[in-house]
């Protein structure tokens, strides 16, 4: 399957691609067809097809650059807000079969829908769904670990009273 997918042939430099951010373990690229500029996949180096198959500290690690790129494409592109999402499985829409996040510079009235028509679920629908995710999801909090990894630096907090200051930038954008 690696050697079908195209992700993957970006990432061994087959394909050309404009990176915007790497490391041992992440690719951050530009979409050459994205919905507006700046639109950036964030992906695995290794092959995944779905989200279900990342390791659990490298899920946190892909999420982790998204958001910061989603406040890099803030401040280098001016935009309004960004779409972050994950089209997990060919019903999802997935069409590359490898795991990604999309993070979506966007503007106000850009012309870009990202919206689905919610449906009205019945009690017994509800109930049904309900009962079958508790069983489901019995083990979620027992979690892969990254051993061996480096773990991601942390930055150390910014001082907020100066007009460059992270977070006084962060709170710029809500609205």
């Amino acid at each position: 399957m690696k050697d079908d997918c195209i992700l993957c042939q970006i990432i061994d430099g087959k394909i050309p691609s404009e990176k915007i951010y790497e490391d041992g373990d992440v690719l951050a690229v530009l979409d050459v067809n994205g919905a507006n500029p700046g639109h950036t996949f964030v992906i695995p180096r290794e092959h995944y097809t779905i989200l279900e198959q990342v390791p659990d500290f490298l899920v946190g690690k892909l999420f982790s650059i998204a958001n910061k790129i989603s406040s890099s494409l803030f401040e280098a592109l001016e935009i309004h807000g960004t779409n972050l999402f994950v089209t997990n499985g060919v019903a999802a829409g997935q069409l590359a079969s490898h795991f990604m996040i999309n993070v979506i510079p966007r503007k106000n009235n850009d012309g870009i829908n990202i919206t689905w028509q919610p449906k009205q679920l019945s009690e017994e629908e509800m109930s049904t769904a309900e009962l079958q995710l508790k069983e489901a999801a019995k083990n979620i909090g027992s979690f892969e670990t990254g051993a061996g990894l480096e773990k991601m630096p942390v930055q150390e907090s910014e001082n907020i009273s100066g007009e460059d200051s992270y977070l006084l930038r962060q709170m710029r954008r809500i609205p």
